[in-house]
């Protein structure tokens, strides 16, 4: 009789250049067993996603961040990974226009409010 092997739990990959409000975020999702990765602005996030050899499940993306928006990094992010689940964190939630097959979430949020989210998004 063989042993069940453990699901290895979804990777999220947490854009933010807030580092308090990084280590906030990727605090929570730890504790809900996610695996995260961090990255504090878009360079490094398609760093990430260029390596194929990382699975990543969903980026979590602020909105307003340096250099090039949370959008068109969605919109780089897509380009190289078609069917990469995203969701968006803002503080002005009400008035982002998302594309289709991506989320929003607005800030501040909390703990509840981002485990549904994420787990709406990844089931």
């Amino acid at each position: 009789m063989s042993t069940p092997v453990p699901a290895t739990p979804p990777t999220i990959l947490v854009v933010e250049d807030d580092d308090i409000v990084r280590m906030l975020i990727v605090d929570v999702l730890e504790e809900l067993e996610y695996r995260v990765l961090e990255a504090d602005g878009c360079d490094q996030a398609l760093d990430f996603l260029r390596n194929e050899h990382q699975p990543i499940a969903l980026m979590m993306t602020d909105v307003g961040l340096p250099v090039m928006d949370g959008r068109e990094l969605a919109k780089q992010a897509r380009l190289v990974r078609p069917g990469l689940a995203i969701l968006f964190a803002s503080g002005y939630a009400e008035s982002i226009d998302v594309p289709e097959g991506m989320a929003v979430i607005g800030k501040p949020f909390s703990i509840d409010q981002l485990r549904d989210k994420v787990q709406g998004i990844l089931s």
